[in-house]
């Protein structure tokens, strides 16, 4: 998975920009709100790739433990066709094959369970970084809406800006604390 970008520096430079020139002294608000923004919103992109990633790798983890359980069902059941036809031909079978099936059986089980375990830690991560990406997404838009304010010189759209970067600060904080 792709890390979200965060395509702000043009809109930070058109903001910077208007708060120089501006004769509104809460123009540099905008400014200074922005760039805090465009920080979070980069931390928030890099937690959302990071999780992302983890993902990934407890999810390949996983199926590395599934092929591994299949393979341990293969051997038991070749094995397990070997006692059947040395049974049906009245020749003895050896108690260390019966002892490797049951091993086979258990070693099987305990795999099963490691595979679990990868993927609940796969889907946990994927839920993070869906909760990072949000908080990139409403960063974005915050910084967007300031540079607006900046263009236009109309502060509500200012306080708009910092209402979504409160929510992305809600989401960031919603990842980092583990939701």
């Amino acid at each position: 998975m792709e890390d979200p970008e965060v395509p702000t520096e043009h809109l930070h430079e058109e903001i910077e920009h208007h708060a120089a020139h501006s004769k509104a002294p809460w123009m540099m608000g905008v400014a200074l709100s922005s760039a805090l923004l465009a920080g979070l919103a980069a931390v928030c992109s890099l937690l959302a790739g990071h999780h992302s990633n983890e993902a990934m790798i407890e999810q390949i983890k996983s199926s590395d433990k599934w092929a591994f359980y299949q393979a341990k069902g293969i051997k038991a059941a070749v094995l397990g066709s070997k006692l059947e036809l040395l049974e049906a031909e009245g020749k003895p079978v050896a108690q260390k094959d019966r002892d490797k099936i049951a091993e086979y059986k258990k070693d099987q089980d305990d795999i099963a369970a490691e595979a679990k375990e990868r993927e609940v830690a796969a889907e946990e991560h994927l839920k993070r970084h869906v909760i990072f990406a949000r908080g990139v997404t409403l960063f974005q838009i915050a910084i967007a809406i300031g540079a607006i304010a900046a263009l236009t010189s109309r502060r509500r759209f200012w306080l708009v800006s910092l209402g979504f970067g409160a929510a992305g600060i809600f989401f960031l904080l919603q990842g980092l604390l583990g939701h």
